[in-house]
């Protein structure tokens, strides 16, 4: 909100025609434009920049009785009880302790601020540009006739929804609250969990138009320096009309962008978050984004979930197990099915040999177009369920899964065990928690089953070669992807298939290269029967 003074009561709106002010090409304020001593003209300048919105609101009034003055501000990012109970009122009537003071104009700025405004956010600008960028952000522009300084006011109020558990992290046990679009609130979140000065938050603003905040944080003993600074120097180098979302920032930053493998993570979950931050990761933020992004990341981090951690380490290494099972069986399931029918089919059994050639008997195709033919009307079901109301979208999984696949094979379009294959294939991707790194391995199954098609296990073998040998030349913010397996790294090991008890892993994996490695003090050990 911005206040303004008058030397007069004229309340008749300036003529905005004449007065251009130090304006740039287009009608935007320099960077070196100073605010103007004159009430009449500041507002003309400032109308000029902002139009006449409707939700665009300026308040003429005087200051103590004695100085005329107006509040600007955007009605719908502002609460309007704030507005009057915590500025205006105090500024309209002079408080009893400056009734016997003097309050000449040259003083009013301190007086304003230090002893009478009730708000803890309000700092002298006279900048004329930033002053522009603080209205459009929600805060309040006090300014005085006959002052070359105005008074911002932090007055930013914008509705926001309450906490509530992960849409696309579900866990059993665990925290169940989950960031939200306010990046205010996400970033308290994590300093309730962190009490400790080591937690840092730095921001900045990106977006031309937009004008997002963006803010990342690390923990000071822990974090590597160079990662962090390698993080501001990739945010400040982006230079683009609008943020919407830390998709966007990801597309930017990361080493790789033309890897099917995501090589930053994305979380909606605070625990989770702080985890990461303990190891020595970077976090990082967008207003108006329910997601942080977290750098440096590896491979091993998409399929493991918070919940392991929770839970005894015997149930977390047993399920972590199952998730990789099924990771590998999304992979190449399709791909050996194509090549055990199409080329090797000595390698099956006799008796389901027999059976498989006896369902695919009246099939008009090659395995391999029929198996790509059922992958891509999964691929189309799975997009529509996700499009479609929830409502709906379940209603159309079961249709499309039931009904679509008993009337393929019926009309020879496809046999059932292929129907199978595919079914057990889409359950494997599934089970992998990260949404970036299943959507990786859909991509990659359709150039291995064709690889298979072709060349038979061959291709299969080919295929996978690639794969690994892309993966051990990613990195993340100089990261090895492959850590800890390649490099190897015994403390980083314990995490990767099983997940050795915590009392275990005394040591914070050295592939981040963070300063502070300790991550356990003196721990007491305990025989099998549970006494000291």
């Amino acid at each position: 909100m911005v206040v303004f003074f008058k030397k007069n009561n004229r309340m008749k709106k300036p003529d905005i025609g004449k007065e251009k002010g130090p304006f740039r090409e287009g009608g935007k304020p320099g960077s070196d434009a100073i605010l103007s001593a004159s009430l009449d003209k500041t507002v003309a300048e400032i109308q000029q920049i902002l139009g006449h919105s409707d939700d665009l609101v300026m308040k003429y009034f005087k200051v103590f009785g004695q100085y005329e003055a107006a509040i600007l501000y955007f009605s719908n990012l502002v609460k309007q009880d704030s507005i009057n109970h915590d500025i205006l009122k105090p500024l309209m009537y002079v408080p009893e302790h400056l009734k016997d003071r003097n309050r000449p104009l040259g003083q009013l700025a301190d007086l304003i601020i230090k002893e009478t405004l009730y708000h803890s956010q309000a700092y002298p600008e006279r900048n004329m540009e930033k002053l522009i960028d603080y209205i459009l952000c929600g805060e309040t522009l006090l300014i005085v006739d006959g002052m070359t300084e105005a008074i911002r006011i932090g007055t930013r109020n914008v509705e926001k929804r309450s906490l509530t558990q992960p849409e696309t992290e579900q866990i059993i046990l665990g925290p169940r609250e989950g960031f939200i679009e306010n990046i205010q609130t996400n970033l308290a979140l994590l300093r309730y969990r962190l009490p400790t000065p080591d937690f840092q938050v730095k921001t900045m603003k990106i977006g031309r138009l937009t004008k997002s905040t963006v803010a990342y944080c690390y923990l000071k003993d822990i974090a590597k320096e160079t990662v962090v600074q390698e993080v501001e120097k990739r945010l400040s180098q982006i230079d683009i009309d609008a943020i919407m979302d830390v998709g966007y920032l990801e597309q930017f930053i990361e080493d790789n962008p033309f890897s099917p493998f995501p090589q930053i993570q994305s979380t909606e979950r605070p625990d989770k978050t702080v985890a990461n931050l303990a190891e020595g990761r970077v976090a990082i933020f967008v207003d108006g984004s329910p997601f942080a992004l977290l750098v440096p990341v590896v491979f091993n981090q998409f399929y493991q979930t918070a919940e392991d951690y929770s839970s005894r380490f015997l149930m977390g290494s047993f399920v972590r197990m199952a998730r990789m099972l099924a990771l590998v069986f999304s992979l190449i399931f399709p791909a050996l099915y194509v090549s055990f029918i199409s080329f090797n089919p000595e390698l099956l059994p006799t008796e389901f040999a027999i059976a498989v050639a006896g369902g695919r008997a009246g099939v008009p195709y090659p395995a391999v177009v029929e198996v790509l033919m059922i992958e891509v009307a999964m691929e189309v079901l799975r997009e529509a369920t996700v499009r479609l109301p929830k409502q709906v979208g379940g209603a159309l999984s079961i249709v499309g899964v039931l009904v679509v696949g008993q009337a393929a094979v019926e009309a020879g379009l496809a046999s059932p065990i292929t129907v199978v294959a595919i079914a057990l294939t889409t359950i494997g991707s599934f089970a992998t928690p990260a949404y970036s790194a299943a959507f990786a391995l859909r991509m990659l199954r359709f150039p291995i089953m064709i690889l298979a098609g072709i060349f038979g296990l061959y291709g299969v073998v080919i295929g996978i070669i690639f794969i690994f040998n892309h993966m051990l030349s990613l990195r993340s913010f100089g990261v090895p992807y492959m850590s800890p397996v390649s490099p190897e790294n015994y403390q980083g090991m314990k995490d990767v298939i099983f997940r050795a008890p915590l009392w275990l892993m005394p040591k914070r994996p050295s592939f981040l290269h963070g300063a502070n490695r300790s991550r356990l003090g003196k721990t007491i050990k305990r025989n099998e029967f549970g006494n000291e």
